[in-house]
């Protein structure tokens, strides 16, 4: 694998999975255009998608830094019982991994039809345009909610909602964010939640996903270094979508990202359809 190629996998994989627009979708589309086919083994390939979604873990928890602080030792004072009644991000930490809930099952229970699926161009494609489209209509709302009112019917929705972005082409942040937008969230809120409830399933795709090629053993010793560039970048690039992304929601909508996807999606359902590919 190229290293040029690992840097823009890695770029790829950082702004994608923070932007509303699918990162595990643009890590098949964009080899798929290119023609590129840089590993052997899927098993490989799966270790590399693993690598750089490590690296957007990297990006979130220190852009996050000093939430989590807080959520980790209020939601500990809670679990423990040293602080009753529970405070906002006491409440907020427990009601953050329940919606984790919905997806974790889901992945598990569905694991052998998410990977026969996961790779499908034409439905990546279509869940691009059908997301943006949900996108679109979510975000013509108008909603006021602070996260401080995070409750849980909408850790429980807005998990439910997590759980179908195991799709490629869905994206996680355009679904949850959608979602939240409906149970009234204004859009720096919807964006916070949505990012913040991306740290645990992070951890536990990419825990499921290292031991099912192996852990480090499934790497093979020339792919290393390519591993290593690719979260590098995947770390930077992904600190500024997390940055960018909240900046843009408190003067912008996300009708750029709901341009993108559709754009996007009838591309490759043209391409699809002509003999270029």
């Amino acid at each position: 694998m190229p290293i040029f190629h690992a840097i823009v996998l890695g770029a790829v994989q950082g702004f994608t999975e923070f932007f509303p627009v699918s990162s595990s979708g643009h890590l098949v589309i964009v080899p798929w255009l290119f023609g590129w086919d840089d590993f052997d083994d899927e098993s490989v390939q799966k270790a590399f998608d693993v690598a750089v979604h490590l690296g957007t873990l990297v990006a979130v928890v220190h852009f996050f830094r000093r939430d989590i602080g807080r959520l980790v030792v209020e939601g500990i004072a809670v679990a423990t019982g040293r602080r009753r009644p529970a405070s906002v991000d006491g409440r907020l930490a427990w009601l953050l991994v329940l919606a984790t809930v919905p997806a974790a099952v889901v992945g598990v229970v569905a694991n052998d039809l998410i990977n026969d699926l996961d790779d499908e161009l034409w439905l990546i494609a279509l869940m691009l345009i059908v997301f943006g489209i949900v996108l679109f209509i979510a975000d013509r709302l108008i909603p006021s909610r602070s996260a401080d009112s995070f409750a849980g019917r909408d850790a429980t929705a807005m998990g439910i909602g997590q759980s179908l972005a195991l799709q490629p082409g869905v994206s996680r942040s355009a679904v949850t964010i959608s979602v939240a937008r409906r149970l009234g969230f204004d859009r720096e809120a919807a964006a916070r939640l949505a990012f913040l409830m991306s740290m645990p399933l992070i951890v536990g795709a990419a825990v499921f996903q290292f031991n099912d090629v192996g852990g480090l053993d499934g790497i093979p010793s020339d792919l290393r270094w390519p591993f290593i560039v690719g979260i590098v970048t995947s770390a930077v690039t992904g600190w500024l979508a997390v940055w960018g992304t909240l900046r843009l929601v408190q003067t912008r909508s996300f009708a750029p990202f709901v341009v993108y996807r559709i754009a996007l999606g009838v591309l490759v359902l043209a391409l699809l359809a002509t003999p270029w590919r």
